[in-house]
């Protein structure tokens, strides 16, 4: 007996940390789910286990050029979203949020697809509203290390707006803050992943400035929930904020990976980067409001199960090198 036609997603930067994590979700919801990604630094071992699936599809393309499926839902995912990787290659991060977007709308609008936007808290700059509402319009630095992410994202948004306005597209905006957990790359730079395969490693853990800059860590799970409530529902477009509202400076995130590694790392200092934001912290009442969203998992425990991730994958990685 022939399977009833499922929905079809295609997610755009599929192979990467939330990517990939949004291919497990909508197999397990029973869509059938094309994962696009040109590999600057998604990873084919983060879906390597949907590649036998028979409703998943895996397609080495990038979005900078026009791409063609007949879909029902577009999830756009494909940036680099760690300013190692972001400022590795500016003016094709810059392209990637802007070509790469108006791409993936245009599809959108000529199948008929609903669009869902990856956008980041990093629109907000380095912020003199705090938290950060979605109606604060921010403070970013135009023509800084950081702005070609930046404002690449905040035009991503606007070519969001004006094709829903023009062409009646159905998009939904998410801005996405600090996330972590399983998938991460360990070489991207953020904090998280950082201080932990530092600790791992008995490394020095790496702070830029005092540390006393604050974040908001929320665990991939929850930002997924958020994310498909926010794009499977008809009442508001966004861009809604989505992330954990519990901050810490970054220092006491250093301390606890230490501690809960048992790790003996020293702490030291580095230079801040430019345009480094001193708070991050999303207001949610309006994903709580539309959304009836309120991340579950706590920081001691979403580091609990990403701490094990990456213990995994070093010692994965010590037993290649000694063959």
């Amino acid at each position: 007996m022939s399977r009833a036609r499922a929905p079809r997603v295609l997610i755009a930067g599929g192979a990467g940390f939330l990517g990939s994590h949004l291919c497990d979700r909508y197999i397990g919801m029973g869509w059938d789910v094309i994962c696009v990604d040109n590999f600057h630094t998604g990873n084919k071992n983060n879906v390597r286990h949907l590649l036998s699936h028979p409703y998943f599809e895996l397609v080495r393309h990038d979005i900078v050029n026009p791409y063609h499926a007949e879909v029902d839902l577009i999830l756009n995912f494909a940036c680099p979203a760690s300013p190692v990787h972001y400022q590795s290659n500016p003016i094709k991060t810059m392209k990637t949020s802007v070509i790469g977007t108006m791409n993936l709308l245009g599809l959108a609008k000529r199948v008929g697809a609903r669009y869902g936007h990856a956008s980041t808290s990093e629109v907000y700059g380095d912020p003199q509203e705090h938290p950060q509402t979605e109606a604060y319009w921010g403070n970013v630095n135009p023509i800084g290390i950081r702005s070609c992410y930046d404002e690449g994202k905040r035009a991503a948004e606007t070519l969001c707006m004006d094709y829903h306005r023009m062409h009646g597209i159905a998009v939904r905006i998410v801005r996405i803050f600090n996330t972590y957990g399983p998938r991460m790359a360990a070489d991207d730079g953020r904090v998280v992943s950082n201080f932990i395969v530092q600790a791992l490693k008995g490394q020095d853990i790496t702070i830029y400035g005092d540390g006393s800059q604050t974040r908001s860590f929320c665990y991939v799970d929850d930002l997924l929930d958020g994310i498909i409530a926010l794009t499977s529902q008809d009442r508001v477009t966004g861009p809604i904020n989505i992330g954990n509202d519990k901050e810490f400076t970054v220092r006491e995130l250093a301390e606890k990976v230490i501690h809960m590694t048992g790790s003996s790392s020293k702490i030291i200092q580095l230079p801040l980067p430019q345009d480094d934001p001193k708070v991050r912290r999303p207001n949610l009442s309006l994903a709580r409001q539309h959304l009836d969203f309120t991340p579950q998992i706590d920081l001691e425990n979403g580091l609990l199960r990403t701490i094990a991730y990456f213990r995994d994958q070093i010692s994965d990685d010590s037993s290649v090198s000694r063959k």
